[in-house]
């Protein structure tokens, strides 16, 4: 039976968290640009996030931001391993403020899939004479197809140094103005190779078991929590399923994010799959991923956000009057119409609240 307090949600009704407060339940989900040069957001970051705050979302999440260099998916990545990182972030958090978003970032290591060629480019490995470098992951197993290059099964010491990584880059997503954070714990990068049996084969605290499987990512939580301030939203995108016979369930995702809320984690933004190169098994579809963050949601008692071909206001206002999620997060969609707020509100008729500049031709 529905909540009295879930009865009141909908896509426009605010949603605090801690001491910030979404305008809105709709969100732009971080979306990999590969325009960066040494880590360095730019212009077209600016643009293209600021758009979507212009556009009405309630909250923008700057895409996959590399905590040290090896982390990075290709050499065009963001990055927050620098204190000179800081502040092109921070102009950009600065913009989505005075525009209404919540200014968040996602923190993230590649792990086995890093040093590779931008998409447009193939998406292959780089070598070394190419561009590229040594990748570290839980076991010396490659991605396979076009990401080849087998990393280097990771020492505690490498385990210790990404910890600290982690750590050193939340307090600059701090500094850089950013209320929202997520750990990125998703989509075959290293914290989901570690916690999916497919690519953890280790034979030590880290590897083996589900309690140990799990391990780093908890303890990654735990560090950023240390630091981050309890005030503010700490989410963790995980793949709910690998998809494939033998890996990562969701059984195990409902318990993960059990355990990810008693180390201080507000919300897990629910994603699944791309720990493999077949994607056969993958039910592509509308909201395919909607059952997901609707059981987390009830079984593990957590705020939860939910992605994935998720297109229309009706579908979208839908997943959270009826508690599926409590936040919508988009991609594709914010592509195609940084505006889509305001069309959203339109069909749903909410009262539009555009920028002076635009408000003679949106009202």
């Amino acid at each position: 039976m529905m909540t009295k307090e879930q009865s009141k949600a909908h896509l426009f009704a605010p949603l605090t968290i801690k001491s910030v407060t979404l305008k809105n339940r709709i969100g732009v989900s971080p979306m990999c640009q590969y325009s960066c040069e040494d880590g360095m957001l730019n212009d077209w970051h600016l643009v293209h996030l600021g758009s979507r705050a212009v556009g009405g979302a309630g909250l923008i999440i700057i895409e996959a931001t590399g905590v040290e260099p090896r982390g990075r998916i290709s050499p065009w990545d963001a990055g927050l391993w620098s204190d000179q990182q800081v502040e092109p972030i921070a102009r950009i958090s600065r913009f989505l403020k005075q525009y209404g978003a919540m200014p968040g970032i996602q923190l993230a290591h590649a792990g086995r899939k890093a040093s590779t060629a931008r998409p447009w480019e193939g998406g292959h490995s780089l070598s070394n004479e190419q561009g590229g470098w040594e990748t570290i992951g839980p076991s010396a197993l490659a991605f396979g197809q076009e990401i080849s290059r087998v990393p280097r099964e990771m020492t505690i010491g490498d385990l210790r140094t990404v910890k600290e990584s982690f750590r050193a880059a939340a307090m600059r997503a701090l500094e850089a103005g950013c209320e929202w954070l997520e750990l990125h714990a998703a989509h075959g990068y290293l914290l989901h190779e570690f916690y999916s049996p497919l690519s953890n084969k280790r034979q030590d605290e880290y590897g083996g078991t589900f309690e140990n499987r799990i391990r780093l990512t908890i303890e990654t939580a735990r560090v950023i929590r240390g630091v981050w301030p309890d005030r503010l939203p700490f989410t963790v995108r995980i793949s709910c399923t690998d998809w494939v016979d033998g890996g990562w369930t969701i059984e195990e995702s409902v318990e993960l994010s059990r355990r990810l809320k008693t180390e201080g984690v507000d919300l897990i933004d629910c994603s699944s799959a791309f720990n493999t190169p077949d994607y056969a098994a993958i039910p592509f579809g509308a909201g395919f991923q909607v059952p997901f963050s609707e059981r987390i949601r009830r079984e593990a008692e957590i705020l939860t956000a939910t992605v994935g071909y998720i297109t229309n206001a009706m579908q979208a206002d839908g997943i959270v009057r009826n508690g599926r999620a409590d936040v919508v997060l988009m991609a594709r969609e914010m592509l195609r119409n940084p505006y889509w707020a305001f069309t959203a509100a339109d069909i749903l008729r909410h009262k539009k609240e555009p920028p002076s500049q635009y408000a003679r031709a949106i009202d």
